[in-house]
């Protein structure tokens, strides 16, 4: 008899709802019509909680210059807290997370909104942090300010928003009807925090809400991202294409939380896989054919550049970026990293990169059997590399139907993945605790 594993891995889905894969929204039945509306992220919720996924999770970009170059699968066209409201309403179990930028909004309103979310999704929020790279023309800003300023900021608006949603007693609301008191006014109390780059009394003026607050996920490799993450984080997005990498990582981020004074098993390591899955071989390469028949390596060209800020323009798509323009000056971020390994150790060419950028901007990318991903996956389970995966369909509806029926049910039968939900919120279902109020 095979042991079963005794705990399962986390998975999470990322929704670009016109798919991971770069113009994977030109190929028949990816209801493209619909982006931007309720029904099409509705059944792609749905399907992926009758699947019993942790959670879902919709990125954001405050620009609209990717939209102007027809670059649209994770460009902002919904924007998280609306559409998360929305889905609150149409799902029951299935945690619901998005992007809020730190640097774009304040501590007050982000934690409002989380609260909000937490409260009608019955506890099942989570919070994306992001610094942003982008948008900085639409918020009076000529450009943005250095990564090293905007990682402060980013510091103190998460320490801001935490005692926020910590200045509510659990015991604050005590609807009194005869004596007409609601809250207890004891129970809740001012944070007067002044910063470097916030000024804020609180205390928040909604109730505490079911996890106390909602999760918290940030994506960050380089050594600022990683320590804010340590700080706060309870879930961290991470791009790794190789399993020792990952393996360091993890490793990296249990010394960072020992010296925060956290408990090295309070964070979960989320790398980004693409699955492009067939139930056989050759119905999964006929379908990565099929999302790689609309690559448009001229405009690939435009947008590798454009990304990695290197001038690849007289080097022929068949030949590598030779080492000598891949130069680190220090503002780049780990997706460059990722990009640089594969060109320089793993020798790809401009052609290869370009298709790395279609397909999973910087992810591990498998193509197989939903047997064959899960055997990947488990390795990586297995030998501590990773707490499960954020996986990003390649293209949607598709690509999440053979996520959901092909390769959950694959890791179920394997006893890696539920089969049902344990408890009822986000925390319950990444086996992280319930954070204390002010006067817990």
């Amino acid at each position: 008899m095979v042991e079963k594993p005794s705990k399962h891995m986390i998975i999470t889905v990322f929704m670009a709802a016109a798919g991971y894969y770069k113009e994977a929204w030109r190929l028949p039945g990816s209801r493209a019509e619909e982006l931007g509306g309720l029904s099409l992220v509705s059944d792609l919720a749905r399907m992926a909680e009758a699947a019993k996924i942790d959670s879902i999770f919709f990125g954001d970009i405050l620009s609209g210059e990717l939209i102007r170059n027809n670059n649209i699968n994770s460009s902002g066209l919904t924007e998280p807290i609306s559409v998360l409201s929305a889905l609150a309403a149409k799902t029951e179990k299935i945690g619901l997370s998005g992007t809020v930028s730190t640097q774009f909004s304040f501590p007050f309103q982000t934690a409002r909104q989380f609260t909000g979310l937490d409260q009608l999704s019955g506890g099942r929020a989570g919070w994306n942090i992001v610094t942003s790279f982008m948008g900085a023309e639409n918020f009076g800003l000529d450009q943005l300010p250095p990564a090293a300023e905007r990682y402060r900021r980013a510091d103190e608006f998460v320490d801001v928003a935490c005692r926020l949603w910590d200045s509510w007693s659990d015991e604050a609301v005590i609807c009194d009807r005869e004596n007409g008191k609601w809250v207890d006014p004891d129970k809740v109390q001012p944070i007067n925090h002044e910063g470097e780059f916030y000024k804020v009394a609180g205390p928040l003026n909604m109730r505490r809400s079911p996890q106390g607050r909602p999760v918290l996920f940030q994506a960050g490799q380089s050594p600022d991202g990683m320590k804010l993450g340590a700080k706060y984080a309870d879930g961290i997005y991470t791009t790794q294409t190789r399993m020792e990498d990952s393996i360091g990582t993890v490793a990296q981020y249990r010394t960072l939380l020992e010296a925060e004074g956290r408990h090295p098993d309070s964070l979960k390591v989320l790398p980004g896989l693409m699955p492009i899955l067939g139930e056989t071989m050759k119905d999964a390469e006929d379908y990565a054919a099929e999302l790689a028949s609309n690559i448009d390596f001229i405009a690939g060209r435009e947008r590798l550049a454009q990304s990695l800020n290197i001038d690849i323009r007289n080097i022929d798509l068949d030949e590598s970026v030779p080492d000598e323009r891949w130069v680190n000056d220090g503002t780049h971020t780990s997706r460059w990293n990722v990009f640089r390994s594969l060109a320089v150790d793993d020798g790809y060419t401009i052609r290869q990169l370009i298709e790395e950028t279609y397909r999973a901007g910087g992810h591990r990318t498998m193509i197989g059997t939903a047997s064959e991903i899960a055997d990947s996956m488990i390795e990586w389970f297995e030998n501590k590399a990773c707490h499960g995966f954020n996986l990003t369909p390649p293209s949607m509806p598709e690509g999440m139907r053979r996520i959901c029926q092909l390769l959950i049910p694959e890791l179920q039968n394997r006893g890696y993945f539920r089969e049902e939900y344990e408890g009822n919120t986000l925390r319950d279902h990444l086996g992280l605790t319930r954070p204390g109020a002010w006067d817990a």
